[in-house]
């Protein structure tokens, strides 16, 4: 299914040190896979809930690891509110490169259920998490996901120690969901980055003007997008009315 299997204890190690886990956290694993993460996670852990896809890892987890509650499905799928119930979920996993973007954002959609998530995956994807305004990596994701949580690159992990040997280098970042956004209209603030984004070199203005009324507007709109920053995008968002048809709003 694409997986990578991480290898080297040491990495898995400080990917837990990373996690800063305490006894009594809430933790949910994605794809554990041959289990190098769940069986350093159990040292720390009494017990913690896994989720599987492929049948016949699902039943190795079970056999080795018997205080883990398996949940054999596609994470996608997955309610985390239901995981988390009363309690908000701790994420790890060293997720599949092809999937990333779209666990991503079902993290941020149910950030509601999540108080952090520590996950290793493309070393390019990881940076472009984690930019700044002003360069290249900067961009749709990266707003997004800095609106919604506090970002931090942790360490680079050499493509060498995973079997089967994928092409890139992955790296391991930790998301910590923000109790409070300032959007007035969460909608409006996605549509807003991704229209923004649409043509890179183009200025704020011209990616805006056809899909919303833009004269409130106090920010410098000769600007490009990758010059605003996360808290500008939010500012620009409340301030902005889309036009009719253009932009629903929540």
């Amino acid at each position: 299914m694409g997986q990578n299997f991480l290898v080297d204890e040491n990495i898995v190690r400080k990917i837990v040190a990373f996690a800063q886990l305490k006894e009594d956290d809430h933790v949910l694993e994605i794809g554990p896979g041959f289990g190098s993460l769940t069986k350093v996670l159990a040292k720390v852990l009494p017990t913690f809930t896994a989720v599987e896809l492929d049948k016949t890892l699902a039943s190795f987890i079970r056999a080795e690891f018997p205080q883990v509650r398996l949940i054999e499905n596609d994470v996608l799928q997955v309610s985390l509110s239901e995981v988390a119930g009363e309690r908000r979920i701790k994420v790890l996993g060293n997720i599949p490169y092809a999937i990333t973007t779209p666990i991503l954002f079902k993290l941020l959609d149910e950030r509601h259920a999540v108080h952090s998530a520590v996950l290793m995956m493309q070393d390019e994807v990881a940076k472009r998490l984690s930019a700044k305004p002003g360069t290249k990596e900067y961009g749709i994701l990266t707003v997004q996901l800095q609106a919604f949580a506090e970002v931090e690159y942790g360490f680079k992990v050499k493509r060498e120690v995973f079997r089967p040997r994928p092409e890139v280098d992955s790296a391991v970042v930790r998301l910590t969901m923000r109790p409070y956004t300032g959007m007035a209209h969460e909608t409006v603030f996605k549509t807003l980055v991704r229209t923004a984004f649409r043509m890179r070199r183009k200025t704020l203005e011209n990616n805006l003007k056809d899909t919303f009324e833009l004269s409130r507007v106090s920010i410098n709109l000769k600007q490009r997008a990758e010059d605003l920053s996360v808290q500008d995008f939010i500012e620009l968002a409340n301030t902005v009315q889309p036009l009719q048809g253009t932009a629903r709003t929540q």
